[in-house]
């Protein structure tokens, strides 16, 4: 628990310099390039920040500190995935991402070093089987669909901050400019370009099942599991969907609650997954330029995810005492995400 929380608040610091656009490049290439460093020196903070998360670099003292006092197999775990990180934050600064690999290469040094990095934190607690950590290519999997859901939903809150992520290769087939896929009369190739940016993030898919499938702790699972099927959800929220490029997609507060509660057991993720990608499926435009490469991904993924298909568990998990537990966490998140008096109230009854 010590170590995931660390290694959270040790890359949101690093990711802060990334996003803070008041540092110079030539200021902040350097730290960059040398944030794992200052994982051992105690004093070492940054107070110039104008990023909301800047009190994560003001007291870094105290998180380096608490990084200091981890297992050393844990330290060696977090510096070297910081390290990795910051190296290629460093190299996109001052490049925008171009092909398909491009993208890959962006998302894995964001996304996928987190995965690795959380795979090798499981192994290294004995909590899972070592082939978990040693598998990078899944971890990097499970990174990968994660960034590449949020990027292809967040087009509009990108543009409007100055954001591109979108590769190239893929929107310069659609229009002149990645911004112009947000005016009106070019909708149509904006949802087109949108499919296939979805079409890429499912051929993940696979690969996080086959990763989950080899979990055999229930709070790792749980921590794994929840975030991917959120995720298949926000693309199937997606697809097709013209609204990406007028306001925000979001997944409503109660499919999220479900979604948290259900996820808890390999098959349970599986039926999730296929649900969704069915949904997809039945709003593939028989016109779209990608729908036969939408209809092939969905086809694989639907054969991992029938029942007795090529993925089995090895530990199934639904005991009673689990339900409970995350039917409180997820009316906990529920009631913080709202704050609504309503809520407060109906808890109170209930309470009574």
């Amino acid at each position: 628990r010590h170590a995931v929380c660390i290694f959270y608040l040790v890359l949101r610091a690093l990711d802060t310099i990334e996003d803070d656009m008041t540092i110079n490049l030539d200021v902040k290439v350097p730290m960059l390039h040398e944030f794992h460093s200052y994982l051992y020196q105690p004093e070492w903070k940054y107070t110039e920040s104008k990023e909301k998360d800047r009190q994560v670099l003001e007291d870094f003292p105290t998180i380096s500190m608490e990084f200091r006092n981890l297992s050393k197999v844990y330290q060696d775990v977090i510096s070297d995935i910081c390290h990795k990180m910051g190296v290629g934050m460093a190299e996109f600064l001052e490049k925008k991402v171009d092909s398909q690999h491009e993208w890959d290469k962006y998302c894995h040094y964001v996304a996928g070093l987190v995965g690795i990095g959380l795979s090798r934190l499981f192994s290294a607690s004995e909590l899972e089987d070592p082939i978990v950590g040693q598998d990078t290519e899944l971890a990097n999997s499970m990174g990968l669909f994660l960034q590449k859901t949020n990027i292809i939903r967040d087009y509009l809150e990108d543009q409007q901050e100055g954001r591109e992520f979108w590769p190239r290769e893929v929107w310069s087939r659609y229009a002149k400019k990645l911004s112009d896929l947000a005016k009106p009369e070019n909708i149509d190739m904006a949802v087109q370009c949108l499919n296939e940016l979805i079409t890429n993030a499912l051929h993940h898919v696979p690969d996080v099942l086959t990763y989950l499938s080899r979990l055999k702790n229930q709070s790792v699972f749980n921590f794994c599991a929840i975030p991917q099927v959120m995720a298949i959800a926000t693309l199937a929220a997606c697809y097709n969907n013209k609204q990406v490029f007028r306001g925000v997609v979001k997944i409503r507060k109660g499919q999220a609650v479900t979604l948290m509660m259900d996820a808890t057991n390999i098959q349970a993720v599986k039926a999730i997954m296929y649900q969704y990608v069915e949904e997809i499926y039945q709003k593939i435009p028989s016109t779209d330029p990608s729908s036969n490469k939408t209809q092939q991904v969905i086809a694989t993924i639907r054969a991992m995810s029938l029942p007795g298909g090529p993925i089995t568990s090895r530990h199934h998990y639904s005991p009673i005492y689990l339900s409970c537990a995350m039917l409180l966490a997820a009316l906990s998140w529920q009631y913080l995400s709202t704050i609504a008096k309503a809520t407060e109230e109906y808890v109170q009854a209930g309470e009574n």
